[in-house]
């Protein structure tokens, strides 16, 4: 089928984690179902009848397809994410010599409105990790994800895949495979390498993952999510907290204390310095209202 052949490309060329590759498909899928007006189909279906008539498929129906989206109430943000799945899409069936020319490639992206990212004080970050039980060894290794999460500020996906070879406890590194398989390496505390021993020593075996779920496999983002809800529930920090607002709240902390720019990019693994700049902006509003809380004539 086309569209597992793309995605198998993605895997194999592009090194794209498998959360990466489930949303490609979705947002494929998405518009294949949306253009042969059929969802009902099956999916082996549907790309089926899609190969078909894609030679016929002009920026019109994507147009209609982005329209559709916005209709449905989907965030600029989402469309845009969509059409950069559509536009990937395309390109590999003018290579693969499907069809001759993109058709998504004459459709702009919709202009977005700059988000400022949410993170938690200090006080709070605080308040959740030292209000966290440590007796059994469920409570010792999800104070010891959270503590080892606002340590490194890595994605949930990278805790996920972290495993106890990754970790060099005497230099204080760890090494993570972020987006695209891309190996950096992120200094971790002493708080969050402790934390990790006093947990692993509860174990009788040593398993390969770092953190482990009940059945001693790798724990999934999806239970790391949850276990964070119920964390926060249990602390009473009265406001919803994802894992990237941990992430938020690492690079907004360590800018707040003067660190350097270009030294939170390489930390994050962000490519382009420009998406690590959003937090200059986190850190300007609040000298913002500090100065207007304090200035006599402001």
């Amino acid at each position: 089928m086309i569209l597992d052949a793309f995605i198998d490309t993605l895997k194999a060329e592009k090194g794209y984690s498998k959360h990466t590759c489930r949303a490609y498909h979705a947002d494929i899928s998405g518009f294949i179902h949306f253009v042969l007006d059929d969802f009902e189909s099956d999916e082996a279906r549907c790309q089926k009848k899609f190969l078909g008539k894609v030679a016929r498929i002009n920026k019109g129906a994507i147009r209609n397809f982005l329209a559709h989206l916005l209709r449905s109430g989907k965030k600029k943000r989402t469309i845009a994410r969509k059409l950069s799945s559509l536009k990937a899409f395309f390109d590999y069936l003018v290579v693969s010599g499907q069809i001759k020319m993109n058709p998504a490639d004459m459709v702009p992206f919709p202009k977005l409105e700059k988000t400022i990212p949410k993170f938690l004080s200090i006080d709070d970050v605080f308040h959740l990790l030292d209000s966290m039980k440590k007796e059994t060894w469920f409570e010792k290794r999800n104070f010891a994800m959270f503590e080892t999460f606002y340590s490194t500020g890595m994605r949930v996906s990278e805790l996920e895949g972290l495993d106890m070879d990754d970790i060099d406890f005497k230099c204080q590194m760890i090494k993570v495979f972020g987006k695209g398989s891309k190996e950096r390496i992120v200094p971790v505390g002493k708080r969050a390498l402790n934390a990790i021993k006093e947990y692993r020593a509860c174990l009788k075996e040593n398993f390969t993952p770092v953190f482990l779920n009940k059945n001693y496999s790798r724990l999934s983002s999806r239970s790391i999510r949850r276990i964070l809800d119920k964390t926060v529930k249990d602390c009473q920090l009265n406001m919803p907290v994802s894992p990237h607002m941990l992430r938020h709240s690492f690079a907004t902390h360590m800018l707040d204390s003067g660190a350097d720019l270009r030294g939170i990019q390489e930390i994050l693994g962000h490519v382009s310095l420009s998406t690590t700049q959003v937090y200059t902006h986190v850190s300007m509003d609040r000298l913002m209202q500090v100065y207007d809380k304090a200035h006599p004539r402001s």
